[in-house]
C-alpha cells in the first residue's frame, strides 16, 4: 500500500488514496537495509560510456585500465583531498570534469587550467602542492557544457565520483575505499 514518487534526485512515498505523503528513508527492519537508498543508486545510474571524455581532464596511472569520472571545482578543499588520495592508486584513468560552482573565483581557475599548455599539470600543481594557475583562461572550453552536464546529472556536491558500472558516489572517499570499488567492478 506504499508507492513510490521518483522526483529525479529524491524518492517521496504516498498511500493508495494519495492523502498521506512521507518524505525520507524507508528501511526493510528485517533485512536492515535502506530501501530509499538502494532504490535511488538504481535510479541515479549512468552509462559510463556516455560521458563526454574530451571535455574532462584525463590522467592515467600504470596501465590506466581501470576508469573512474570525478566532478570537481578547483576551490574544493575535499576535491584537492581526494586528488591526494587518488595518488595511491594504480593501473587507474581519471576523467575529471572542472564545474566551477563554489565561487567566482572557481570559474577563473577552471578556466586558467583548461586553456594552459598542460592542463593535465596544471590542474595536478594546483590541487596537491597549490600553485595558482595562470594565464587568461581565454580559450575554446568546454566548462559551461560540463555544469549543463552535472546539472542534467543531478550532481550537486564536488567530489562526485561515477565508477564504470554506473554507480556515483557523492562525495570524496578514501583512496581504500575507491580502491575496494574499483576492485568488485574489475574482478
Amino acid at each position: 500500500g506504499i508507492y513510490e514518487i521518483n522526483t529525479g534526485s529524491e524518492i517521496i512515498y504516498t498511500d493508495t488514496n494519495g492523502r498521506y505523503v512521507f518524505y525520507g528513508n524507508l528501511f526493510d527492519l528485517d533485512k536492515g537495509s535502506n530501501l530509499t537508498e538502494t532504490r535511488l543508486a538504481l535510479l541515479n545510474r549512468v552509462n559510463f560510456s556516455d560521458f563526454p571524455f574530451a571535455q574532462a581532464l584525463s590522467s592515467k596511472r600504470g596501465t590506466g585500465k581501470r576508469q573512474l569520472v570525478i566532478f570537481a571545482d578547483p576551490n574544493c578543499g575535499y576535491c584537492k583531498r581526494l586528488e591526494k588520495d587518488l595518488q595511491n592508486i594504480r593501473d587507474l584513468t581519471v576523467y575529471t570534469f572542472l564545474i566551477p560552482i563554489l565561487s567566482p573565483d572557481s570559474n577563473s581557475k577552471s578556466r586558467q587550467i583548461w586553456c594552459s599548455a598542460d592542463r593535465n599539470k596544471v590542474w595536478q600543481n594546483w590541487m596537491l602542492q597549490n600553485t595558482l594557475p595562470s594565464g587568461d583562461g581565454k580559450c575554446n572550453s568546454p566548462i559551461d557544457n560540463n555544469l549543463a552536464l552535472s546539472q542534467k546529472l543531478g550532481v550537486r556536491a564536488t567530489p562526485t565520483l561515477f565508477f564504470t558500472d554506473g554507480s556515483r558516489v557523492p562525495g570524496a572517499l578514501s583512496s581504500e575505499a575507491i580502491e575496494r570499488k574499483l576492485n568488485e567492478i574489475y574482478k
